[in-house]
């Protein structure tokens, strides 16, 4: 059976965002606690040459929201405005994230999927795409990327996570 763009990508994208706004409740929730500050937690990093706690969460936003902007547009460019500094704009970011999917129409999605799609990095750097391989071969990839690294820097910082906080809701067969 063959898949749509749309069903290979926007289901799990939704599943992907909606367990990074579940780690973002349990990141309030350790703040609240008195175990971190919002500040402390937020600029967290696995290792001194990767970018923060906070980073990882816009980086869901900007390759879900923005990827499916720019998929329409047929141009891709990473959004280089400062990171939130706090969780309620952060999580705007994903519930805006989260809106985009839920709105994307499958045929609109499909009738652009053959389309040429550019990325680039101001005017340093470029890779030609057709949307299609654009939003499976990057964005894809850098959605998980950035929330797998998010649920390491809270795990790493002791925040009770298990996997099923990463998995977030699957997609079950209903009971009979």
């Amino acid at each position: 059976m063959a898949l749509s763009l749309h069903q290979a990508i926007i289901p799990n994208w939704l599943q992907v965002l909606g367990a990074v706004d579940g780690l973002l409740d349990k990141a309030e929730g350790f703040v609240a606690d008195g175990k971190a500050g919002e500040k402390e937690l937020l600029e967290t990093r696995l290792a001194e040459d990767m970018l923060p706690l906070a980073y990882q969460f816009k980086s869901c936003w900007t390759h879900s929201h923005l990827a499916l902007e720019g998929a329409g547009k047929g141009h891709f460019s990473p959004d280089m405005n400062p990171y939130p500094e706090d969780f309620a704009s952060l999580r705007e970011m994903i519930a805006t994230a989260r809106k985009t999917c839920e709105g994307i129409d499958e045929s609109a999605l499909e009738e652009v999927a053959g389309n040429d799609m550019l990325f680039t990095v101001g005017d340093r750097f470029r890779l030609d795409f057709t949307v299609q391989d654009f939003l499976l071969s990057f964005s894809n990839p850098n959605l998980y990327f950035h929330s797998a690294t998010a649920y390491d820097i809270l795990r790493m910082k002791g925040v009770e996570l298990g996997k099923r906080d990463y998995l977030g809701a699957m997609r079950l067969k209903p009971a009979a």
